[in-house]
């Protein structure tokens, strides 16, 4: 019997919609930090991410310079390669696991928040829905104001947030 006719070995090869869903997210997010941090700044008003020393906690270098302007470093070059193929990798799992790929998942997105407007799956699913958004929309809203992307505490509410919301839909749907 070889290694790819195992069940455990298919399992572990083919890709999920979770994630690949996880890993557009991830990649998109990277994305939108490389952006930012090319522009403006990431690290907070007048200073730009390295990105190399801040996912290091600073052992690989230093963790932020000044901006002045636009200006991209190699950590930033790095950075948005990482983005771009998670992107990639997500759209292409994506591509696998569900029929009509990423874009029918993104048609798909408001049957997957049904929650949001209608009490119909429950209270459960509603707040689950709500922390969800509210935890991205703290995010962007709060670095966007503040210009601080990459402030461990927001990512600390946002987390906490998006985590509990995705917590309470996985538990919506094991018991239904």
């Amino acid at each position: 019997m070889s290694l790819s006719d195992n069940d455990w070995y298919s399992a572990l090869t083919r890709p999920s919609r979770t994630a690949s869903t996880a890993m557009l997210l991830l990649g998109g997010w990277v994305l939108l930090l490389t952006i930012v941090n090319v522009t403006v700044g990431a690290y907070s008003p007048g200073f730009k991410a390295l990105w190399l020393g801040f996912l290091s906690n600073g052992s690989l270098g230093d963790v932020y310079t000044d901006h002045d302007e636009i200006s991209v470093v190699v950590d930033d070059i790095a950075f948005g390669i990482l983005g771009v193929i998670l992107v990639s990798l997500g759209h292409l799992g994506m591509n696998k696991a569900v029929e009509g790929g990423t874009i029918s998942a993104i048609k798909g997105l408001p049957t997957c928040m049904s929650g949001l407007f209608s009490g119909e799956h429950g209270i459960r699913k509603t707040v689950a829905d709500w922390m969800i958004v509210s935890g991205i929309v703290f995010y962007l809203s709060w670095s966007a104001l503040y210009t601080g992307w990459v402030d461990v505490g927001v990512y600390a509410v946002t987390t906490t947030l998006f985590m509990f919301g995705f917590g309470l839909n996985i538990l919506d749907k094991a018991e239904s």
